[in-house]
């Protein structure tokens, strides 16, 4: 895995395998915080943001691409509150040029999601030098 951007390394993110599957993990902390007790949508936005593009580095192997963003879509489903927030992701599509990601973030249970985001993502595929 790529080193963590300083966006990430403030949200504290940090990452572990579940069947065989990147999933990343959000601490609740001061920094996180928008109206008192609860997490701020530009944390739960910026963590399916980074669970995705872990999704994508896994599916790309050892290819060297740079991904850039294109589109992000986030759907607010319920708050995130006090407590570690998880995110995955599947690669919906894997072409020559773009990606196409679905990411999941929740808190208790998995299968009810707190938030989810679409995010479409150009592949520049870097010539060796």
């Amino acid at each position: 895995m790529r080193p963590l951007p300083p966006y990430a390394e403030l949200l504290r993110l940090r990452f572990e395998e579940r069947d065989g599957q990147p999933v990343a993990v959000l601490p609740f902390h001061d920094d996180v915080v928008g109206r008192p007790g609860y997490l701020h949508g530009g944390a739960i936005a910026g963590l399916l943001e980074f669970a995705a593009f872990a999704a994508l580095e896994q599916a790309l192997g050892d290819r060297p691409v740079e991904m850039k963003p294109v589109t992000v879509t986030v759907d607010y489903m319920r708050p995130g509150t006090q407590r570690e927030t998880f995110a995955a992701a599947t690669v919906e599509r894997l072409g020559a040029r773009m990606a196409n990601v679905e990411a999941f973030a929740w808190q208790e249970k998995r299968e009810q999601p707190i938030a989810s985001a679409r995010v479409n993502v150009l592949l520049d595929h870097r010539e060796d030098d």
